[in-house]
């Protein structure tokens, strides 16, 4: 078991990525948060994890409102003790907009959830993780975050944004005994797609000319494969960087 007495915080854990990570994760040993706004989703998942065996509760959150960040964390350490490992995996995709069709109202709520909950999810454990002198952060990007190609202007920035967050939050606290990582998916098979609303048919025809060379769709117990890596000590001199899980997508680039 690589996280044998670990506590992880999981958040978008009711379905796809984030629940395939917080059941592998509970499977490795961890003591698991599943994070989610579909709080059933989230005692479903949390539910599985106790038949078989793991430890796991759930939380209702809402990555975009700061006191549902907060009270996260706190549910961890108050339940649990501690925390060890942050996954900020939560995220919406947007509608394909180019930056001449964008909202500024959408623009805000994807920065909102795919980027400021980060920093605010990062910047509340930073302080447990200095007290134990270790710690790890992963965090979900995606080959949208450094491709322009991927995605409308408003998931493309905040993704990148991700990015920027992961290298210089690694390279700050590398000395500290915290890891940050991120990991850019390719396509995979999620429901993030439900999160699309007032589609964008000219921005949507502009990114089938990348999505054309996709190799195949990803699962998403192949991004949790990753994420147990970055989150276990065979990682350990992995900081500050993103691992691309793509099936060779972006080779072609």
């Amino acid at each position: 078991m690589r996280l044998e007495g670990k506590v992880a915080i999981v958040t978008g854990a009711a379905s796809g990525m984030g629940k395939a990570i917080a059941e592998l994760y509970a499977k490795e040993g961890a003591k698991v948060v599943v994070s989610d706004l579909n709080i059933d989703g989230a005692k479903a998942v949390a539910e599985g994890i106790e038949a078989n065996g793991g430890k796991a509760i759930a939380i209702k959150t809402n990555v975009a409102d700061l006191n549902d960040i907060n009270a996260m964390i706190d549910t961890a350490v108050n339940e649990y003790g501690t925390l060890d490992i942050l996954v900020n995996n939560a995220g919406i995709m947007d509608n394909m907009a180019p930056i001449g069709d964008v909202s500024d109202e959408r623009w805000d709520l994807i920065f909102d959830i795919n980027t400021k909950g980060v920093m605010r999810a990062i910047r509340k454990a930073i302080p447990i993780f200095l007290e134990k002198g270790k710690g790890v952060i992963i965090n979900t990007a995606s080959t949208g975050g450094f491709s322009g190609a991927h995605a409308g202007a408003a998931y493309t920035a905040s993704k990148h944004a991700v990015i920027g967050i992961t290298k210089n939050t690694g390279f700050m606290y590398a000395q500290k005994g915290i890891r940050c990582n991120a990991i850019a998916p390719g396509g995979t098979a999620t429901n993030i797609a439900s999160s699309v609303t007032n589609f964008n048919e000219f921005g949507a025809s502009r990114t089938q000319v990348a999505q054309g060379v996709i190799p195949r769709i990803g699962q998403p117990e192949e991004i949790a494969q990753v994420a147990l890596f970055l989150a276990s000590d065979e990682s350990s001199f992995v900081n500050g960087t993103v691992i691309t899980a793509d099936a060779g997508w972006t080779a072609a680039f």
